[in-house]
């Protein structure tokens, strides 16, 4: 399996590998390291460029990979993009000089872009019929229209902070982009390999996911129950106690916690307590 040996994606994609019980048994911080054995002694761990990657995965010259989907895009490569795995979340845009007259990516008519992503900028362009002349550079974009080779650049970023640094300013988006796992095609469902994607789907899963635990009397419950979305139905257990009470525990999509404990309190439920999932497997 490939994970990347720099950028953003690093340290993601390792706390990812350690949370599915996929840890590298060799130091991650040894810049060195390239192969690396994990706790599960059938799966190994390979460091590489995150741009080399889909490559990689698309030859099966290793079963999966985590990268950008920028970069799965931007090589071209065939391979199953299995899962969105929710970090590394960025844009990549089209940026000019803060003083610019550009204020839209049809004003760049015969202008010169700068870019890594030299495949995804081409396609951008021509897809909105300007014409611009693309080329490639390796790294630090930013500062190309500042030596005045280049009008606007095509790079991706995160929070901005970056381009605003260097006098740059955002005036389109070519594309979102996060980590993705990708697989060589048709090994997904083999074996190790498909026994490894549960495992970091599991994962992700529960990092989406968040349990809620509460006491419910005996006259709300059913009112209650009704308000509670869920994978597979809440669990509930009697508590024994003076009043007729029932414990319910349920696991709740992220972004529905609040909306679910603000109903689940209106009609009933006490002492609600919302807890963190390590993994969820259906």
């Amino acid at each position: 399996m490939a994970v990347p040996s720099k950028g953003r994606l690093r340290e993601p994609s390792l706390r990812l590998l350690e949370q599915a019980g996929l840890e590298p048994l060799h130091d991650p911080d040894d810049r060195r390291l390239l192969v690396a054995p994990t706790e599960r002694g059938d799966v190994f761990v390979v460091f590489a460029r995150p741009e080399d990657i889909p490559w990689m995965v698309s030859t099966c010259a290793v079963d999966l990979g985590i990268t950008g989907y920028d970069y799965v895009l931007e090589s071209g490569a065939e391979v199953e993009v299995l899962e969105d795995l929710g970090f590394g979340r960025a844009r990549v845009v089209v940026a000019v000089p803060a003083e610019s007259r550009a204020e839209r990516p049809e004003d760049l008519e015969g202008a010169r872009v700068a870019t890594k992503y030299v495949n995804l900028a081409r396609r951008f362009f021509e897809s909105l019929g300007v014409r611009v002349r693309v080329f490639r550079v390796s790294g630090a974009a930013e500062v190309m229209p500042r030596l005045g080779v280049a009008d606007a650049i095509v790079d991706v970023t995160s929070t901005g902070t970056t381009l605003a640094l260097h006098g740059l300013r955002p005036i389109a988006t070519v594309l979102e982009t996060s980590a993705r796992l990708v697989a060589c095609p048709g090994r997904e469902r083999r074996g190790r390999v498909a026994e490894v994607v549960e495992s970091l789907r599991a994962v992700v899963r529960g990092r989406r996911h968040r349990l809620l635990l509460m006491n419910v009397p005996d006259d709300a419950l059913e009112a209650v129950l009704s308000a509670l979305p869920s994978m597979a139905g809440p669990m509930v257990a009697r508590i024994e106690s003076g009043e007729p009470m029932w414990e319910v525990m349920t696991a709740v999509p992220e972004q529905e916690v609040w909306r679910v404990v603000s109903e689940a309190r209106r009609r009933g439920a006490r002492d609600i307590v919302v807890l963190r999932v390590e993994r969820v497997v259906p």
